[in-house]
């Protein structure tokens, strides 16, 4: 913007005391006005934050195009998933150039005898309908007109006659659930609002299981619906009150039982419900009481039903036991767990799955995941089998389970790396072979333009913290460069390799593009979670600053061009080292920012926030955890001090993070800046915490993000 023009000027933000005692100290909000959504006068100031938005940024707009344009280019939208064989139909999704959504469908398997025939998926082509090819459900004609459009889940019944699904048209993720009778292509009657994610049929179709949120969004009931019945008349499975625990359920992979977990961060429950009686009530098979975090798969081993268990108990990294079905009913002190796979401090194991004859273990390695099988013969007693890990090229890499049936001869994999565009491979259980059955396509790329490097910045207590560095093939740390570090560091996440497209965007301009492994995450195992959450949670925020000059002193960074970009926790992480490092930063981007988590967590009624406990503390109680949060939290500790440009992108619908937070942020960064840059909140109107629905929006999005990077870089070709 030439010099000639105004300045835009940002709103103000009228100031309204609110005066908030905890543990004998007292906070003054000046702007938790902001909070009341409906209030036409908070409406106006985020139409005001908007325009201002628009306004200082209205010299990316051309950037942002482009970078879209990018994207759109690189995608080969017409992309097509590889069919997955469940019973006796291969089900796939199409998405077609020009559409936003994904088409479902399937077609009928054969069943030969030949197995390789029989387990090998059609090929499906773009454009090309296959004989007998059925479309279950087309995402495109079921947004037609809606503002917003999501599925939070779809099942097909045992005998595939009936397909259940749920969609969400406002962004705020509580779905409709309806029911399509396949044969006919007809509704049935059956309408049940507000369900949360997770839908199942029990075998013989005529009950349907969902999960129920409470008040707080917290899935806390399992209801069965009797189709043809009136949902009113619902039953409820099991209901959870405690309101920090999470209610979820899966089916067993012979589909004979209702697996349901319920658990926070630091333990969990286990029961079943036999779907085979339609009397049966839940059957406890491991009790919170214990204080295990674990996970159950039922299988049949000999004939006999067992229990595989991934848990902690004694195992910080878990580890993974067999229980016989017989011992489930004993004093738990008296059970016998035999041991399939002890623990080790260097690796995570972080699930199972199970099929007829194999059992897939996942675990995290040298920081990153990857699939281990075994067979179910000898499981548990010396003539047990060694695991067998499927042998990839890459050392940065993630490989992890897409699909396993119960009387399937193969798993299904799913691998990709940074700079390899996701894969589908088949795994043949009998001898190992890997069938590559998809390579997504991308245009104007190739692999070898790019690099993707580890190297460990060492943090001021001497913990060294994984950093992944990608960039362009040719550029190196022997001249500095314009960076942009991201980080998350929250709820032992792990940032794990995966190709993404708008990225390239970011490296074709010569920025380097570094992913800090911060405390809190999970790539390290268990400890490394521990040690950046609750009374440890600052490590996450001086580990990202110490990545940072790691980066400045290894010569990578050009410090005058440096941008921290993160999201949701991650936002935390932005608000934490704004306070903490404003001088490193040229440029702060926060999505969906978590910025003022101690005044959500100190209300239990706003969503999630019980859950919030077992990771961040609870400071309503616990004088000790009010005071740490208070002393990080960014909304409570923004300062006199000289902040950088700062980006809050936020969605009015967000469950999750309100919008409030930003909003209250901004204003108070604005009010305390000792610098000149620009502080801007965009806040999207209609979408929730993913942002707007359907992938162009998508695309926009990280445009809009990336292109107030490269401008702060100085990398945005229409200049100032």
């Amino acid at each position: 913007m030439s010099h000639t023009e105004q300045t835009p000027q940002p709103p103000v933000t009228a100031k309204v005391p609110v005066t908030r005692t905890h543990h004998g100290d007292t906070f003054i909000d000046n702007y938790e006005w902001l909070r009341e959504k409906d209030s036409p006068e908070v409406l106006e100031h985020l139409r005001a934050e908007n325009a201002y938005a628009e306004a200082v940024t209205a010299n990316q707009e051309s950037l942002r195009e482009a970078i879209f344009q990018e994207i759109k280019e690189r995608t080969v939208e017409t992309d097509l998933s590889v069919p997955a064989r469940k019973r006796g139909w291969w089900y796939f999704t199409r998405t077609a150039e020009g559409s936003q959504y994904s088409i479902h469908c399937r077609v009928a398997a054969t069943d030969t005898g030949d197995i390789a025939a029989d387990w090998t998926p059609p090929a499906i082509e773009a454009g090309v309908s296959i004989e007998g090819e059925q479309v279950l459900l087309d995402g495109n004609l079921e947004a037609e007109g809606k503002p917003f459009f999501s599925l939070g889940g779809l099942t097909v019944s045992e005998d595939g006659n009936l397909l259940a699904y749920a969609q969400d048209n406002a962004g705020d993720e509580r779905f409709t659930l309806r029911i399509k009778d396949l044969t006919t292509g007809e509704l049935l009657p059956d309408v049940i609002e507000n369900v949360f994610y997770g839908l199942n049929f029990s075998p013989d179709g005529t009950r349907l299981f969902y999960t129920v949120v409470d008040e707080s969004w917290r899935p806390h009931q399992i209801k069965a619906h009797t189709l043809g019945t009136d949902p009113e008349t619902d039953v409820v499975i099991i209901q959870e009150d405690d309101p920090g625990m999470w209610l979820g359920f899966d089916l067993s992979a012979d589909r004979t039982e209702l697996m349901i977990s319920i658990g926070n961060s630091e333990y969990s429950e286990t029961l079943a419900l036999d779907l085979n009686d339609e009397n049966a009530v839940p059957v406890m098979l491991l009790s919170r009481e214990h204080r295990i975090l674990h996970s159950m798969d039922p299988i049949t081993l000999v004939g006999e039903r067992a229990y595989v268990i991934t848990h902690d108990r004694d195992a910080l990294n878990n580890m993974v036991s067999l229980l016989p079905a017989g011992q489930v009913g004993l004093p738990y002190g008296q059970q016998e767990w035999a041991t399939i796979l002890e623990h080790q401090d260097t690796v995570k194991v972080e699930g199972t799955a199970a099929t007829a004859s194999h059992l897939v273990i996942a675990v995290r390695k040298d920081t990153t995941e990857r699939v281990q099988i075994l067979p179910l013969a000898g499981l548990g007693t010396d003539a047990q089998q060694p695991a067998v890990e499927p042998a990839f090229d890459e050392e940065l890499y993630t490989a992890s389970l897409a699909g396993a049936e119960l009387e399937s001869p193969m798993i299904r994999l799913h691998y990709t790396s940074d700079f390899t565009p996701s894969r589908v491979y088949d795994y043949t259980l009998a001898d190992g072979t890997l069938t590559l059955r998809k390579q997504t396509q991308v245009n104007n790329y190739d692999s070898s333009d790019y690099l993707a490097t580890r190297e460990w910045a060492t943090a001021a207590d001497g913990t060294k913290i994984p950093l992944t560095i990608l960039r362009r093939a040719g550029v190196t740390n022997e001249s500095p460069n314009p960076v942009i570090v991201y980080g998350y560091g929250s709820y032992e996440a792990s940032m794990d390799p995966g190709f993404g497209i708008p990225r390239l965007s970011l490296l074709d301009r010569g920025v380097v593009f570094v992913i800090a492994h911060v405390r809190g995450g999970g790539e390290l195992g268990r400890q490394w979670y521990l040690d950046g959450k609750k009374l440890t949670k600052k490590n996450t925020f001086t580990d990202f600053v110490d990545s940072t000059k790691y980066l400045l002193d290894t010569g990578w960074a050009d410090p005058s061009r440096v941008v921290a970009l993160g999201g949701s926790a991650g936002g935390l992480l932005m608000g934490a080292v704004a306070n903490l490092a404003p001088q490193l930063y040229t440029g702060i981007i926060a999505q969906v920012p978590f910025v003022d988590a101690l005044t959500s967590i100190l209300d239990p009624e706003l969503p999630l926030s019980a859950l919030e406990w077992e990771e961040w503390g609870n400071p309503i109680e616990d004088a000790e955890v009010y005071a740490y949060m208070k002393s990080y939290t960014p909304y409570e500790n923004v300062a006199a001090l000289p902040y950088p440009k700062i980006a809050a992108v936020t969605s009015l619908n967000d469950t999750r993070v309100l919008y409030v937070e930003p909003a209250k942020w901004v204003a108070k960064l604005r009010e305390e800046t000792t610098g000149g840059e620009p502080i801007i909140m965009k806040i999207e109107m209609d979408g929730g915490h993913g942002g707007a629905s359907g992938r162009y929006e998508g695309w926009k999005t990280r445009a809009w993000d990336y292109a107030f990077a490269l401008d702060t870089l100085g990398l945005n070709p229409a200049g100032a």
